[in-house]
């Protein structure tokens, strides 16, 4: 039988920056085949330039500047293969990231969705901050559960639906929530297989005062869910 196709998506904001590094880290992945889909979330930059530089290896879909959780269901409708996977676009994969994760669906034929853990660092220009938080818990590698680390079965996303589109900054965080609440069967991988640049733009840095709201209004929406007020 022919390996399963993976649809790669990557959620684009005027990230011209990084975004050729993120598509070539999924380009030099390992396993195939691959589809590769860059979701623009309305870029004004040269997003678009540069998706095209790759010509038939990446198709781009696009829709009026929204946020990064509508530009991932784009992507998701937009998708043909078996699997979904995500890919910021300031972030890199481990070149066998996804060859070790289909691994697991091989393996596990009851599995619905497969993490791995993942590592942060720093550009040149933040190694100030970088060497403050050297022993920081966030130096260490973490349980990655973000979309970048996700490979799940597009099954999934019919019984659990789409990314909520409600939160800026959890929306990852709230899917995962909602996906145990419907039962799913995940397997987290030890390895460090996604790497997550932080620089000045990031949107947990943009938006850092607004995250303790949201989080904590995210809580009581999975409390409410569970109780059946929803």
């Amino acid at each position: 039988m022919n390996p399963p196709t993976v649809s790669c998506i990557i959620p684009v904001f005027n990230c011209e920056r990084y975004l050729a590094e993120a598509i070539n880290s999924i380009l030099s992945q390992t396993y195939s085949p691959l589809e590769i889909i860059v979701a623009d979330d309305g870029s004004t930059d040269r997003t678009g330039q540069i998706i095209a530089a790759f010509g038939e290896q990446v198709r781009c879909v696009r829709q009026a500047n929204q946020n990064p959780s509508t530009a991932r269901n784009l992507g998701i409708g937009a998708a043909t293969g078996n699997f979904i996977a995500f890919l910021d676009a300031d972030d890199l994969w481990h070149a066998e990231k996804l060859a070790r994760q289909m691994e697991r669906f091989q393996a596990r034929p009851e599995l619905d969705y497969c993490v791995t853990n993942c590592q942060n660092f720093w550009v040149p220009e933040l190694q100030v901050e970088a060497a403050k938080f050297r022993n920081h818990r966030i130096s260490r590698p973490m349980a990655g559960y973000v979309t970048g680390t996700l490979v799940a079965r597009r099954a999934v996303f019919a019984k659990v639906g789409l990314l909520s589109t409600t939160f800026a900054h959890g929306d990852s965080t709230e899917w995962f929530l909602r996906a145990a609440e419907h039962g799913v069967i995940a397997e987290l991988l030890p390895e460090v297989l996604m790497y997550r640049r932080l620089h000045l733009n990031n949107r947990s840095r943009l938006l850092a005062a607004r995250s303790k709201d949201e989080y904590l209004r995210l809580l009581k929406f999975s409390l409410d869910q569970r109780r059946g007020v929803l």
